[in-house]
Formats: C-alpha cells, sequence, structure tokens
C-alpha cells in the first residue's frame, strides 16, 4: 500500500498563523473528502514534551542561544518521534495525509540559527537531517509551505496574543528575546531557499498582512498543484 504524504507549514516567527492554517487546509481536504489529519509540534499534550517545556521556560539557559543546539533538537526530535509512534504511525502508513503544524523543520530553523558560520550551520543540518530522518526513521515531508511574515509584524502580533503553551507562563525563551527573532527569521529565509520550500509571501506590498482567507486560498492553490502532480 502507498504510504501517506506529510505537508509542514511553518514559519521564521511565532503568531504567524501556523496553526490556523494548518486547520483550514486540513478542513477543506476533508470536505473534499481527502482522508487527512492535522498535527501539531511540539505535542504539549503528551508527557515527551516534558523537556521541551523546560528548555522553553529557561531552564537550561534564558537565553536560547545559551542552549547546546544539539541538545536541545533532540528534546524536540524525541517528542516528534512519540508523537509519530504513537498517534500518527498507522494513519501515514495506510495512505492518510498529515498536516503538521511545525515539524523537523523548526528544529532546522531555531536551532541552526544558533551558528554563526554557514559551514557549522550546514553542519548542524545534516546531522538534524541524519538524526531525524535516518536514525529516529520519521516520514521526510513531501511539501513544506513556509509562511513568510516579517519579525516586527511577528512582535506586534505576539503581543496581542493569548497564553498558548500549557505550563509556561507567558512568552517562552525564543519569544522574548528580539535579537534572536530577528535571527531566526533570517536563517529561515535561507533555509527556505536552501530545501526549495514553498514561499508564501504574507505581506501586501510589504505593508499590511494578507487576510487569513487571502492566505489560505494561495496556499490551497498550492495543494491543487500537488494534488495534480500525486494524481491525488
Amino acid at each position: 500500500m502507498k504510504k501517506g504524504m506529510l505537508i509542514v507549514i511553518e514559519s521564521g516567527t511565532d503568531a504567524s498563523g501556523k496553526a490556523t492554517q494548518a486547520e483550514k487546509l486540513c478542513a477543506r481536504l476533508r470536505n473534499a473528502h481527502v482522508n487527512a489529519i492535522k498535527a501539531e509540534f511540539p505535542n504539549y499534550k503528551s508527557e515527551s514534551s516534558a523537556l521541551i517545556k523546560m528548555y522553553l521556560k529557561g531552564e537550561f539557559g534564558e537565553n536560547p542561544e545559551q542552549v547546546n543546539p544539539y541538545a536541545s533538537s533532540t528534546f524536540f526530535a524525541v517528542d516528534r518521534f512519540a508523537t509519530y509512534q504513537k498517534e500518527l504511525k498507522s494513519f501515514y502508513e495506510t495512505g492518510g495525509i498529515i498536516i503538521a503544524d511545525r515539524y523537523s523543520t523548526s528544529n532546522m530553523i531555531y536551532q541552526s540559527s544558533k551558528f554563526e558560520k554557514v559551514k557549522e550551520r550546514d553542519e548542524f543540518l545534516e546531522w538534524l537531517w541524519d538524526l531525524e530522518f535516518k536514525k529516529f526513521e520519521l516520514p521526510e515531508p513531501k511539501h513544506v509551505i513556509f509562511l513568510d511574515i516579517p519579525p516586527q509584524v511577528s512582535i506586534n502580533l505576539l503581543k496581542k496574543r493569548k497564553e498558548k503553551i500549557i505550563d509556561l507562563k507567558g512568552k517562552d525563551i525564543h519569544e522574548k528575546d528580539i535579537n534572536y527573532i530577528n535571527k531566526t527569521y533570517q536563517n529561515a529565509k535561507y533555509i527556505a531557499k536552501k530545501f526549495n520550500w514553498k514561499i508564501i509571501n504574507c505581506m501586501k506590498n510589504n505593508k499590511n498582512l494578507k487576510t487569513i482567507e487571502e492566505i489560505h486560498e494561495e496556499i490551497y492553490s498550492f495543494w491543487e498543484l500537488i494534488k495534480k502532480g500525486e494524481g491525488i
């Protein structure tokens, strides 16, 4: 039986609407009788996210760049492994389509931004790919949709957003550090181009944020191309 497909919605900033867009795409696919489910990473409802919560609360360092990226990457990778094995593997291996709000791609963006030199960053990305997709045997994403939202817009949205993460009590160490937010965004653009992700410009004339529906329609148009290419 043909295995399923993993489509990831990613961005280089928080509060970018990834969860909303993943939900809308999944709902529309299901309405069209496509066998799809939504997954969210990290999986804060699972005990496997314990080390992630400690990391994001600053228990290993108040600044994200104080924490070894190889170590912190494993926190997220193990949570993905547990979630995939317990909740997603059977669905995926019987042909289901998973729409993921974040995935290994977030490790690629957030953790590799801790390296100043491109060579070290690329070496880390090779290590991470081997860890998650070869050693952990997690499925590789078939397509990654990158929501391109400038850091200042993201920061303004973060100020308006209600607390979202269980037990974190406010912003996490990634969201508190403005310098890290800017570095991560620039790194995300580098990675999106390097790995040929589908980039969705979420701004109108570089001034105003597109509506949720406008962004969704661009994502769905990309899905139509995927469907045609995959014969779905």
